[in-house]
């Protein structure tokens, strides 16, 4: 796992506002930024629901602002000094509702921000709109930016795909609303932060973004769901929280999480695009195949390809690459590593050749 900086406070929770805060931690030195800040609600009045019980609404004085402008200021200014700690390969989330995200959206570009994705968060249990008056208000937008467009950044794919059942995943998540016994509660038993997030939907943003041994920053930390989730996962966090009760319940709750013993095998995704290069031409050279040996197009097809001594095939009088004579075959761009099959002497059944490629990836880490 990577080093981080050294003068980084990590697995703490750093009481104050984030603006003034985060100007003293290192540049260029934060992994992961997940932001969940004030959404800026303008609620008017209070919310019953027909059974004349009152709706708790997000009423705090953190997400007071006296107009557009002000809010504005503030979001250019957290994003700023966010900005300016993240890393050159580092990437952003912030999530909001339709109160605040499209001023942030457009913050985030003017501050050069790239933006990869918007993915909406599908409320599977949302609360209903009581008063009948509009549509039920059932998502919220995450956008996520990387700093430097065209920079190389962590999108963990194949855990993304693994996590939705082998699938390629979406850019909308169901996920029901934070209840029970995760949601954190104060000293009267009242819900501590109204605006708490699921662990779940941390779980996929870190876990998608992120390696293990990285550093995760949070600059609205509320109640320590973002660090929770980054222990778990064996990243490292940095929570900043202006609330001093949100913090401390933040830091009791993370305090309470054992975290697992790393196991590279358990934490580690892997990402092909990272393996080493290895030429069908090798598998020539170490005896994995010999010259003349007959592909098979598929686990159970019928059509066949000559190996030929300088790695290339031989089909129908086409000489080309495995990619090549499997693109010629389908008519359509192929990897030819995941069509081509040789016959395993040792098994006599047909085996994908880039399982020798994978031997040899083996051999060259022991």
């Amino acid at each position: 796992m990577p080093a981080p900086h050294p003068d980084l406070p990590l697995d703490q929770v750093l009481i104050g506002d984030c603006r003034e805060i985060l100007p003293g931690l290192p540049e260029n030195s934060v992994d992961l930024i997940f932001a969940d800040p004030p959404y800026n609600l303008q609620l008017e009045g209070e919310l019953w629901r027909p059974d004349q019980t009152r709706v708790e609404a997000v009423d705090e004085a953190w997400d007071q602002f006296d107009n557009f402008a002000h809010y504005d200021r503030f979001t250019r200014q957290w994003l700023t000094a966010c900005r300016r700690v993240l890393k050159p390969t580092g990437t952003l989330w912030v999530i909001g509702s339709y109160h605040n995200i499209y001023r942030v959206g457009k913050i985030l570009q003017d501050l050069d921000f790239w933006i990869l994705n918007d993915v909406v968060w599908v409320k599977t249990n949302p609360m209903p709109n009581f008063q009948g008056v509009r549509f039920t208000n059932a998502h919220e937008t995450l956008l996520w930016a990387q700093k430097v467009k065209g920079a190389q950044y962590t999108f963990n794919y194949h855990a993304m795909k693994g996590l939705n059942d082998d699938l390629q995943m979406r850019s909308d998540w169901h996920i029901p609303l934070c209840t029970g016994a995760e949601r954190q509660k104060d000293s009267d038993g009242s819900k501590a932060h109204p605006t708490q997030k699921p662990e779940a939907l941390l779980y996929r943003v870190i876990l998608s973004s992120s390696q293990p041994g990285d550093v995760v920053l949070d600059p609205f930390f509320g109640t320590g769901t973002t660090g929770a989730v980054a222990r778990q996962l064996h990243r490292h966090y940095i929570g900043i929280e202006v609330d001093a009760a949100y913090a401390r319940i933040a830091t009791a709750r993370i305090q309470k999480i054992t975290q697992p013993t790393f196991d590279p095998l358990i934490f580690n995704t892997p990402n092909p695009r990272r393996e080493k290069r290895i030429p069908f031409g090798n598998l020539l050279e170490n005896g994995l195949l010999e010259p003349g040996q007959t592909l098979y197009f598929g686990a159970e097809g019928e059509v066949g390809a000559k190996v030929l001594a300088d790695g290339k095939l031989i089909y129908q009088g086409q000489r080309g690459s495995i990619h090549q004579i499997a693109k010629l075959i389908r008519n359509a761009p192929s990897n030819g590593w995941h069509l081509w099959y040789y016959l395993n002497p040792a098994t006599g059944q047909r085996a994908p050749i880039d399982d020798l490629r994978q031997q040899m990836r083996d051999a060259e880490n022991l």
